[in-house]
């Protein structure tokens, strides 16, 4: 078995977990998530405050899915307790970012404003006009409507405007010499 799927999870306070034949649900302070499982390959099992993944039989396939399947529910644990956050950055003159409910309204130097609606299950804020924050307990879905946000207007290479994950470092090419 992978070193991944050796490592219990650890279930904090107020998060409970209930097992059944073909998925896991996990609840706590945030929500409820669940993940399905491929119960011919891999079972969970619960030992006190910490779920372990066991193999359903020795084939190699059986043995990747395990960890996959401990990774995936050590992000449903982190999720479900403190929730996952993403924060995006405008660079740019006049690229302004303004949170209007469940929408977000981007002006990102096109002839008109770009309005993203968020999915179920994600908030949006903008403590200021250049930065934005993607907030939810699903790490997949933050991270693809950041991405989503992002594909708006990327960095472009020259100037580095554009809209960025924070941190982000964009190598600028060099210009056009004469």
């Amino acid at each position: 078995m992978s070193r991944v799927a050796k490592q219990p999870v650890a279930l904090p306070k107020g998060v409970t977990a209930t097992i059944s034949a073909d998925s896991v649900a996990v609840k706590g302070a945030k929500g409820t998530l669940s993940l399905a499982l491929a119960s011919k390959l891999v079972k969970v099992v619960q030992d006190a405050e910490a779920l372990k993944v066991e193999k359903a039989n020795d084939s190699r396939e059986a043995d990747m899915v395990a960890g996959s399947t401990r990774a995936h529910l050590a992000n449903i644990v982190l999720g479900v307790s403190k929730g996952y956050e993403r924060k995006l950055e405008l660079v740019g003159v006049g690229y302004r970012a303004q949170a209007q409910g469940k929408a977000l309204n981007l002006t990102l130097g096109f002839s008109h404003p770009v309005v993203y609606d968020a999915p179920e299950g994600i908030t949006i804020e903008t403590p200021s006009q250049t930065e934005i924050l993607v907030k939810g307990m699903d790490v997949q879905k933050v991270g693809q409507v950041a991405a989503d946000i992002r594909s708006f207007r990327p960095p472009e290479p020259y100037k580095g405007k554009g809209v960025r994950y924070s941190g982000e470092k964009i190598e600028l090419k060099e210009a056009k010499k004469k």
